[in-house]
């Protein structure tokens, strides 16, 4: 009898820890610092942190409809074109990561937003929600761009892995200032997503598991992970949609994408990149990445004017040539 007790609390005691450690890894995982992202970045040979301090920004502060301090940089790399980037990122990241992403956007003439989503980067908040609440941060970034810029201006949104299903899931309350949106490795339902996480990749079985740990997150976050499944918004929205991803991605897998892209309506876009992994098809293939981005953008919102005008160029400059005492100009 004893013994079956002990049993019992034990099994009691490891399924309470392993529901509370599943809610604290989906909403509230400890963020990276710049510094290590950059790291990362500089040693895949993407970007740079002075890349970055050398760029010209302007740091920027909203506040969320939840009362949160949201913060981003602006940069302006094309003055006077209307075309804009929203670039979102992925969990435990922040802005620093986006900016791998930036000469991707203003070589064509745009110019780019980075922001850091709730809980990441300098931005506020406690918990993560995959986009249930995230989706109306990304509309607060919008409504600025709007304000500052001009209700003319035009806006394409780039995700990446929860930066990808937050975009998908703001389709369901787009703004008419965006025109396209482009999903990098993104999920296509919360729930199947953390029971493949489960399941696959951690080797706990789902039931009953899954159910506890929803019931955690709706406790305490404020949300349940049925309410998050951007494969719905993808099929009631007709907005161009590009979806990326990696052959061998088995964090978030392929065949997310491939569902999404099935279900979506016309305009749409698919692009496997072979061989990568999770959040480094940028990486393993950067050519094929940016021939697809720039199609995808060049058909469904075009070229800014200051790209497609022809430059002129600037007359020679004079100059002066001294040839055995006598002076041409």
């Amino acid at each position: 009898m004893y013994i079956v007790i002990v049993l019992m609390l034990t099994i009691i005691v490891l399924a309470a820890a392993i529901t509370q450690i599943g809610y604290l890894q989906i909403t509230r995982m400890r963020v990276k610092n710049d510094l290590k992202l950059f790291k990362v970045l500089e040693t895949a040979g993407l970007y740079s942190r002075e890349q970055y301090e050398s760029l010209r920004k302007n740091e920027v502060v909203i506040m969320s409809f939840d009362g949160l301090k949201l913060c981003g940089a602006a940069i302006e790399s094309n003055p006077g074109s209307k075309h804009w980037v929203l670039l979102v990122h992925g969990y435990t990241g922040s802005r620093a990561v986006s900016t791998q992403f930036i000469d991707l956007f203003t070589e064509e003439g745009y110019n780019v937003l980075l922001i850091d989503q709730r809980r990441h980067g300098r931005s506020e908040g406690r918990f993560t929600t995959y986009g249930y609440y995230e989706k109306h941060d990304v509309q607060a970034w919008v409504r600025w761009l709007t304000e500052q810029y001009g209700e003319d201006v035009v806006i394409g949104l780039h995700g990446q892995s929860l930066g990808g299903g937050t975009v998908l899931e703001y389709l369901s309350i787009a703004d008419p200032q965006v025109k396209l949106v482009i999903a990098d490795c993104p999920y296509s339902d919360l729930t199947d997503l953390m029971r493949h996480q489960l399941t696959r990749v951690n080797k706990i079985p789902s039931v009953p598991f899954l159910s506890w740990v929803n019931a955690r997150i709706r406790s305490k976050a404020g949300f349940s992970l049925d309410q998050v499944s951007p494969i719905r918004a993808v099929r009631n929205s007709s907005l161009p949609v590009m979806f990326i991803h990696g052959t061998k991605d088995n964090y978030v897998p392929t065949r997310m994408s491939v569902e999404m892209f099935e279900a979506k309506a016309e305009p749409k876009k698919l692009l496997l990149i072979e061989g990568a992994v999770h959040a480094n098809a940028y990486h393993v293939d950067p050519e094929q990445y940016r021939e697809g981005v720039h199609s995808f953008l060049r058909e469904h919102i075009g070229q800014p004017m200051s790209v497609l005008q022809p430059k002129v160029a600037p007359p020679p400059p004079a100059f002066q040539l001294e040839l055995n005492g006598s002076q041409l100009t």
